[in-house]
């Protein structure tokens, strides 16, 4: 997965790379370069005290290490910025991609585990890619160029090469390979943690009125100590690698003099020639440790790679149209033709033959008692989720085949629980809408019952938001809700109960302004309230996800009992009548 990730989102960037391999390439050939040098230095300068010999070559090696560090600083600058990029470019793929998903999939795999992802994932290989520039690239050359120049120098020394290398590759492969699942759980406790603080954070208030405090510190420091315990068994392994590594190369320095200067009492070799051999073994030992460093990181960019991929390879259940509808003919016109849902691997469907028809200028509401499937009937008509059976129409169009961005001016929805985003009233009012005037937002606020309070906050329209709200009450964000859809203007209005943290004076007059607003267009209402649909054109009762009833508030008294114990449950039998 790791390789198949790199290979998609580098691909536009191969002359950066080809230019990074290269310098990286010089950079290591002076490397190599320079022991040799200064080997012939020591044997035809020092020992033989030529003086012109020294500083010319002196002056030489001085060269090829200037031309060494601005090799280095290319290499490093291009892979620090195809690094940057391309976890720039695996951020957008993979917010895309979460952006296209239906509420089916973010629900599959949970908000914190997606944010994790799109974040702490990319950035682990992001680092890889990085740390692959700047040492891997280079490590291979150097181990290869040391081996051959080593030889060169002396062949029986040599051997003790032959005893260092695999040592050190089969002791990395070893911890490796014991890495690679305890990144997995690592990641997977990571995304643990993430949830509890985000719902610690979120549901801050609960946890203060029930006096959860220290029920909420032992959840987190429960999900915290196993993210640290297994921190903790990867740091052990990974502690062993330079302790291992480092015990391999001061042993190979040792058995090098040992041998080498049994070499040069025999005539074998020369000074300069051990001096340079001991500095080709550090690079090769060098380029071991590099590879190893790079090892270490490998396995969580691994598992980070494959639960990248996991989100770019899934598909929405939702899917754009291959040919979409972008004109209407009609205005409005909703229509459910045996409409049923059913939720991947559940027993019992949501929703089972749904039909339902609303008409432009007309209130139809929904009630049913909770878990009916009310809010996932409204769900289907904006394709928040596709119908897994019968049809969705809008102006006699099936919402599957219209374009995405027709259907989003159609059809505006106020979800069961409004969400604001930070920033100010006006730009959340002017979510579905940029364009819109200073007069309209007032207008909308007017009609929403909003602008009473907005105009006592500082600031008016430039008020501030907070993230999700929380700086107004749950009846202030409803009403901010209601205006922002009014804003859009569409030609279908979806209210999920929208209106049940209003009181009853505020719940009428809203009612009665959305119903001189709205008397063109076609308005669904969902509710448990009995006061707020009870005047509805029509009035579908929904019960375990069928239709059980339709018609209005007099004739389902009258004729349908679920409908009735609804009622009766809120009202007296005279308030009902």
């Amino acid at each position: 997965m790791l390789i198949r990730l790199l290979r998609t989102h580098l691909s536009p960037y191969r002359k950066p790379i080809t230019l990074l391999v290269l310098l990286q390439l010089l950079q290591t050939c002076a490397t190599l370069y320079l022991p040799t040098l200064n080997a012939d230095i020591i044997d035809e300068g020092v020992v033989t005290g030529d003086t012109g010999y020294i500083l010319s070559y002196g002056a030489l090696m001085i060269g090829i290490s200037l031309a060494q560090v601005v090799c280095n600083i290319g290499a490093v600058y291009y892979g620090a910025r195809t690094a940057a990029a391309l976890g720039r470019d695996v951020r957008a793929a993979v917010f895309d991609r979460v952006q296209s998903f239906s509420a089916r999939e973010v629900g599959h795999f949970g908000a914190p585990s997606l944010i994790t992802r799109t974040t702490n994932d990319v950035q682990q290989v992001q680092m890889l890619v990085l740390m692959t520039f700047t040492l891997m690239v280079s490590a291979p050359i150097m181990c290869v160029g040391g081996i051959v120049l080593a030889l060169g120098l002396d062949v029986p020394l040599s051997a003790v090469l032959v005893a260092v290398v695999p040592t050190l590759g089969i002791s990395v492969y070893l911890i490796v390979r014991r890495l690679r699942p305890l990144f997995r759980t690592m990641q997977v406790r990571l995304d643990t943690v993430n949830r509890v603080l985000r719902e610690q954070i979120t549901g801050n208030r609960v946890i203060r009125a029930f006096v959860r405090d220290e029920y909420e510190q032992h959840r987190f420091g429960k999900a915290n100590t196993g993210l640290t315990e297994m921190a903790m068994g990867t740091g052990n392994l990974l502690a062993l690698m330079f302790p291992i590594v480092m015990t391999v190369v001061n042993l190979s320095s040792i058995a090098v003099v040992w041998f080498g200067a049994h070499r040069i009492d025999s005539g074998g070799m020369q000074i300069g020639d051990l001096t340079a051999f001991l500095a080709y073994l550090m690079q090769i030992v060098m380029s071991v440790m590099m590879a190893t460093f790079m090892f270490m990181m490998v396995p969580r960019a691994e598992v980070c790679a494959e639960r990248i991929q996991e989100v770019l390879d899934t598909s929405s259940s939702v899917v754009p149209p291959v040919a979409p509808v972008r004109e209407l003919r009609r205005h409005g016109h909703l229509e459910i033709q045996g409409a049923g849902f059913r939720y991947p691997g559940a027993e019992e469907p949501v929703l089972k033959s749904i039909d339902l028809v609303a008409r432009p200028g007309e209130t139809t509401a929904v009630i049913g008692s909770t878990g009916s499937g009310k809010s996932t009937l409204l769900g289907l008509v904006p394709r928040l989720f596709d119908a897994t059976d019968g049809r969705v129409l809008v102006d006699g169009e099936d919402v599957a085949t219209i374009d995405p961005q027709v259907l989003a001016r159609t059809v505006g929805l106020v979800p069961q629980k409004p969400y604001l985003f930070a920033g100010t009233v006006a730009t959340n009012l002017r979510y579905g809408n940029p364009d819109a005037t200073d007069e309209e937002l007032w207008q909308a606020l007017e009609v929403a019952q909003a602008k009473e309070f907005v105009s006592r906050l500082e600031g008016g329209l430039d008020a501030p938001i907070a993230q999700g709200g929380t700086n107004v009450s749950g009846g202030q964000r409803q009403r901010l809700a209601i205006a922002r859809t009014l804003v859009q203007r569409p030609e279908i209005y979806l209210f999920d109960d929208s209106f049940s943290a209003l009181d009853y004076a505020t719940d009428a007059a809203l009612r009665a302004a959305l119903g001189r607003e709205t008397s063109e267009a076609t308005v669904v209402i969902v509710a448990q309230r009995v006061a707020t649909i009870r005047d509805a054109d029509r009035i579908v009762v929904l019960d375990e996800g069928r239709v059980v009833g339709a018609g209005r508030h007099h004739e389902l008294m009258a004729d349908n009992e679920t409908y009735r114990e609804i009622v009766l449950s809120q009202l007296t039998e005279a308030e009902a009548a």
